[in-house]
């Protein structure tokens, strides 16, 4: 315990050591601007356009000059140590990911693509192995209770991605073509423009490789991806709008004893229309679709789900202050081979929100109802306070509730025994299980200059009913996984956040430590490491870029009885970006360049050291 209280006073300590180092930062600060890039608009957390230091949150943005310098094969090498933010795979390529958000399971956050929420109502976290990062322009990351704006599930954070969005003119092409270790390629197109108030936005994507083994000894693996994307919108005089987005991906990716056929799909139509010169009304009618077919060799199985959601939300403004309200309907479907005993459900919902700005006073309450069809009714909040120290610094106080329902596995997985490499293991669902609710608190601060930024924030999160797939060995070579309710869990944290931008330099830090404890058993909850470090180095030499991402985490434990332990790791990427012509440009990736061998699941490793090389046209 005393090793735990050390690290978060370190951590505090180091956030409150960068005061001094900014002081004479903000004699310029006050003189100019604030820089949008390092104080950004978001969304995501208020619902609302807010500046990151606006927003009473603790939010991370993965800009468009971020994505396009680091190249990422993936979604989970972008996330990977980000503040809070902690990444499990099976492997390497398109095989089975989770994301932890502030020590919350995988499916205790909401993932949004451009407002549409994405998830396996199976599973109940998102496949984010299958989303190709060449088609999103930016990331927001919101960590904290959003129950409150978003429903079940956000109960560590949200996470939204944003595709292209279209400018005046044009038309405005772009393509890259590349390849790299283990047979990969890589292509991407796309085409956007607008005039007289349409605006448009198509692109595609195919990614391939032969992959790696994802475990010691064995064949590889291999992964294809081929996405498409969508959007069209018109703005009339009077300021209503209308507009469509869809998106697809579709590929195949191979895994223990077979492999998968998937599809993430999402889909939506809106119109907003101002009532009157204070009052803006939004409709969005959408789909997602999350379908995996897996042939294996003890069998084949189908997992198709379907979120269908009606959202109306309304934003109301009296000077500095926002009123949001609305409502939503969701309703979840399921196709699959198993013999579940339910197979749909609805979901009702009313919420509000108030954003009020009495400067240096600034105060966010919001409320939600949910009304489950399987479970019941869910009553979600939030209230947050933001004082405005001075110019620079930002001081915030929230707390916050939320819920997570059992998915349609938790519940209804039908018993199965499936046998490899010598073991049997067997899955069996739990209809007794009972929602997850949770409440958080949470302290933070954040300086904001001209040409540097940091954000420092203490939490903590209790989780009642946490439902977790406990594992247990009834005999020798047979393992059980059942989900049970852990009685209560804690998770406290710290995290440290900053950047700048320093003539041709851009730097990132992100330091975060983690306590998760089962408080039945005192154990670490698994998969999550306690300690993370990210560091992104970038600088511009003219025509050239050279950026490296280092990476380091301590150890975790791969399951609930903390008997399997994974040790820590770090892995450095290297990068390197070349415009030889106007509009034309070349880039190097080399991933996990010291090929450092690591495991966030058991057994499973990854890669090993890749590089990729591509040729890029288009801004």
């Amino acid at each position: 315990m005393n090793t735990r209280i050390h690290a978060v006073r370190g951590l505090a300590a180091f956030g409150l050591a960068a005061l001094p180092l900014t002081v004479n930062a903000q004699t310029a600060a006050a003189e100019t601007e604030e820089s949008l890039r390092l104080n950004p608009m978001v969304v995501t957390a208020t619902l609302a356009p807010r500046t990151a230091d606006q927003s009473l949150a603790s939010v991370t943005v993965l800009d468009e000059a971020t994505l396009r310098r680091q190249d990422p094969t993936s979604l989970t090498d972008l996330l990977r140590g980000q503040p809070g933010v902690d990444v499990s795979t099976n492997g390497s390529f398109g095989k089975h990911s989770s994301v932890f958000i502030r020590g919350t399971n995988s499916d205790q956050h909401v993932l949004l693509i451009d407002g549409i929420r994405l998830r396996s109502a199976t599973a109940g976290g998102p496949a984010w192995q299958f989303l190709d990062p060449r088609l999103f322009q930016r990331a927001e990351i919101v960590r904290g209770p959003r129950g409150s704006l978003y429903g079940a599930d956000a109960v560590g954070g949200v996470v939204q991605l944003f595709t292209h969005e279209a400018e005046e003119g044009g038309p405005h092409p772009r393509m890259s073509a590349g390849g790299g270790s283990f047979g990969s390629q890589r292509y991407s197109a796309g085409l956007s423009g607008g005039s007289g108030g349409t605006r448009y936005t198509f692109a595609g994507s195919h990614f391939s490789t032969d992959g790696r083994p994802i475990r010691r000894d064995g064949e590889d693996k291999g992964f294809d991806n081929t996405s498409g994307l969508a959007r069209l919108s018109h703005t009339f005089d009077n300021g209503s709008e209308i507009g469509a987005m869809a998106l697809r991906a579709r590929g195949n990716t191979e895994i223990d004893n077979g492999d998968t056929d998937f599809v993430q799909q999402v889909a939506g139509i809106y119109g907003e229309l101002p009532v009157t010169d204070n009052w803006r009304s939004r409709l969005t009618l959408s789909e997602s679709r999350d379908e995996q077919e897996s042939q294996r060799t003890f069998g084949d199985s189908t997992f198709d789900t379907r979120l269908r959601t009606a959202r109306w939300e309304n934003t109301l403004r009296f000077g500095p202050h926002d009123v949001i309200f609305g409502a939503e309907f969701d309703r979840d479907d399921v196709t699959t081979t198993e013999n579940y005993t339910e197979k749909s459900r609805d979901n009702r919902a009313l919420f509000a929100q108030g954003l009020l700005d009495f400067h240096p006073v600034t105060l966010q309450t919001s409320l939600r109802h949910d009304d489950n069809e399987a479970f019941g009714d869910e009553l979600t909040g939030n209230l947050a306070l933001g004082y405005a120290l001075d110019d620079w610094h930002t001081l915030r106080a929230s707390y916050g509730t939320a819920f997570r329902a059992p998915t349609f596995n938790d519940l209804y997985y039908p018993y199965e025994e499936s046998t490899f490499f010598g073991t049997t293991y067997l899955f069996e669902g739990n209809q007794e299980l009972e929602a997850e609710t949770s409440s958080t608190y949470e302290l933070g601060v954040r300086g904001q200059y001209r040409s540097l930024f940091w954000d420092f924030a203490l939490y903590q999160t209790d989780v009642d009913n946490l439902i977790d797939w406990a594992s247990d060995s009834p005999a020798p070579d047979v393992v059980r996984y059942r989900p049970t309710n852990v009685a209560d869990a804690r998770i406290r944290g710290a995290e440290l956040a900053s950047g700048a931008e320093l003539d041709d330099w851009t730097l990132q830090v992100a330091l975060t430590y983690l306590d998760t404890e089962n408080r039945e058993t005192g154990n670490n909850l698994p998969r999550r490491a306690s300690r993370s470090l990210r560091l992104d180095v970038d600088r511009e030499f003219g025509d050239w870029e050279l950026g490296a991402s280092w990476t380091a985490q301590n150890h975790r434990y791969d399951d609930v009885a903390n008997e399997h332990r994974l040790a820590g790791f770090g892995t450095l990427n290297l990068r390197a970006g070349w415009q030889f012509a106007p509009l034309w440009s070349a880039r190097l990736t080399v991933e996990n360049a010291l090929d450092k061998e690591y495991e966030t699941s058991r057994d499973y490793i990854n890669a090993g050291r890749a590089a990729f090389v591509s040729v890029h046209f288009g801004q």
